[in-house]
């Protein structure tokens, strides 16, 4: 890259658990590389950045922003607009800020009843006065909790998405290669809204696994089998998202005998993976016989489907924050919990 100006970069985590920072300084020895392609100038994460860091640059001057997590907090909303601001391309980096992920779920309950699960209704929780963030006193500075978790371009508008939980090292390297190129106009900028750093294709493509015409009565606990190494995995009776999800992993969980999970996103055209992914159990379910009742066939799938523990946050463990059908409800917090993807316009 000899004589191409280093693009800026910032990197932030909303509401993350850190495996996407750990993602990006998994890279090894291509730190190095990465160090010389990019002047990082915002990336509290690893460095002693301040919010004045951020706010005194100049808008567009960053030339690249990678945000992982969700939008939980009203803090995290106005860091995704000021970074939104100030960085020429925004990339939702890492399944929370994609599709929300587990943090997501949390959209299954109001704000109020989450709160008085965590610090009033535990056997474990001492708290007589039944003070719950939002009504500490002493000018608490702790950020308000949104009506609902939000995925990055729910609530403003984002050029690229890069998958995982985390993302993968290698494709992150690939990703960053890729866009600093772009930066330095040598080669053309992908289509807006690209997913980078994945496949085309689902999961089951490149998964090793023989997709046998096997036929199951109930779904499987992980802890109640030991799958063989050669079947796939849904064929034996374990939940596994591989034909509902992108591509872009390299399988790495069913070839270890780990139903995938979802976390690459919804594969080309699924518009609703729990939705695909219910098709997708269904099919394996065996059931009617030339001589059942309509009623009898039915009630056979139905205790096949009940198998399944937990549904919502097996079918959008990592998707619910664009599910098709929310269920949040509104809270102190904000507006109604019905999001979609133009809600960057509220």
């Amino acid at each position: 890259m000899s004589g191409r100006r280093a693009a800026t970069l910032a990197v932030y985590w909303a509401g993350s658990c850190g495996g996407c920072d750990v993602a990006l300084l998994n890279v090894g020895e291509r730190l190095l590389t990465l160090d010389r392609e990019f002047e990082i100038v915002f990336w509290p994460c690893v460095a002693d950045f301040r919010h004045e860091d951020l706010a005194s640059r100049a808008d567009g001057s960053v030339d690249l922003c990678l945000l992982n997590g969700a939008i939980r907090t009203q803090h995290d909303l106005e860091m995704a607009r000021l970074l939104r601001r100030k960085s020429r391309l925004l990339v939702a980096f890492g399944s929370c800020a994609q599709e929300g992920c587990v943090p997501a779920l949390a959209n299954l309950a109001s704000v109020d009843e989450l709160l008085a699960a965590v610090f009033l209704d535990r056997t474990t929780t001492v708290n007589p006065q039944g003070v719950v963030p939002g009504t500490i006193p002493e000018g608490s500075r702790l950020p308000a909790l949104l009506d609902a978790v939000r995925s990055l371009d729910q609530v403003v508008a984002v050029d690229y998405v890069v998958p995982g939980c985390p993302p993968e090292s290698g494709r992150v390297v690939e990703v960053l290669d890729l866009l600093s190129a772009v930066l330095a106009s040598e080669c053309a900028f992908p289509e807006p809204g690209a997913v980078l750093g994945a496949g085309s294709t689902t999961v089951c493509e490149e998964c090793p696994l023989e997709r046998r015409e096997l036929k199951v009565k109930r779904f499987l606990r992980p802890y109640e089998v030991v799958p063989d190494a050669v079947t796939c995995l849904l064929g034996q009776g374990l939940v596994c998202s591989g034909p509902a999800t992108r591509g872009g992993c390299g399988a790495l969980c069913p070839r270890v005998g780990i139903g995938c999970r979802g976390c690459y996103g919804p594969g080309e055209g699924v518009e609703d993976i729990g939705a695909r992914l219910t098709a997708a159990l269904a099919a394996v379910v065996e059931s009617g016989s030339a001589t059942q009742l309509p009623d009898q066939l039915a009630a056979e799938v139905e205790a096949a489907m009940a198998s399944v523990v937990d549904p919502a946050g097996t079918l959008y463990r990592y998707a619910m924050a664009h599910a098709l059908r929310q269920t949040a409800r509104p809270g102190p917090g904000g507006p109604t919990g019905t999001v979609g993807h133009d809600a960057h316009r509220l």
